[in-house]
């Protein structure tokens, strides 16, 4: 046990893995791949900005998965788990929101505006900053980790919204290019579809780390309650 605890979080093998592929993703953004006609050169941020909405997404509905999981069995390693892919897809989110509005910028006139999706996409974002905070404001470990576990799979639930939001309701997000009406030429799918999985990667390895941060902190805190007791 001590030497599984010693070993770390990221593979090597992993961590190098990750790194070419994220160099080999910006090659072929900023080099490979065509320009878009209409937009010009700041259309290569559609690559980030839907690739970190795409991994964003599969890290709610595993850190939902994994709470469900944890309300059925309280295994503590589900909670350490569901954390991890939370913290990580907020992260993503939020970098799905801030490209979007450097996006929006030169192609709408304003960085943000009150879209259908950019809305759902923000409520989704707040959910989870909410149960980062409901994270340091409870302090009983078996409480904290079933209300969180309650609002992670209610913020779970929002990411079909955010998805279907440009074919529900009127938006000025474009058509989706993938599997809707749209159109995309097959090297920027490639090219999309390649960044997605260096970023998944990406996200694996952090999962991994933060996961390993909150095994450790869960048992940080059971140590310290134990020596408060005979105290």
């Amino acid at each position: 046990m001590v030497a599984a605890d010693l070993r770390p979080a990221v593979p090597t093998a992993l961590a190098s893995v990750t790194a070419a592929a994220l160099l080999a993703s910006i090659y072929l953004i900023f080099i490979w791949v065509p320009m878009e006609a209409s937009m010009g050169p700041v259309q290569r941020i559609f690559y980030f900005h839907v690739s970190s909405a795409a991994i964003a997404f599969v890290g709610f509905f595993i850190g939902g998965g994994a709470a469900i999981a944890y309300l059925s069995n309280r295994a503590s390693r589900l909670d350490d788990l569901s954390v991890a892919c939370n913290e990580v897809g907020l992260l993503f989110a939020i970098v799905n929101l801030i490209t979007g509005s450097l996006w929006a910028k030169p192609i709408w006139g304003v960085y943000w505006a009150w879209d259908a999706r950019l809305t759902a996409m923000l409520l989704l974002a707040l959910i989870y900053a909410a149960y980062l905070i409901l994270r340091q404001s409870i302090a009983e470990p078996s409480q904290r980790a079933t209300v969180c576990a309650v609002v992670s799979i209610f913020g779970m639930v929002d990411v079909p919204i955010v998805y279907m939001a440009n074919r529900w309701w009127r938006t000025q997000h474009p058509a989706p290019v993938l599997g809707g009406d749209g159109s995309l030429d097959p090297r920027m799918t490639f090219v999309l579809f390649a960044t997605m999985a260096s970023l998944g990667l990406l996200f694996w390895c952090l999962v991994r780390q933060r996961r390993r941060l909150e095994t450790l902190r869960r048992k940080t805190d059971a140590l310290r309650r134990e020596v408060q007791s005979l105290a």
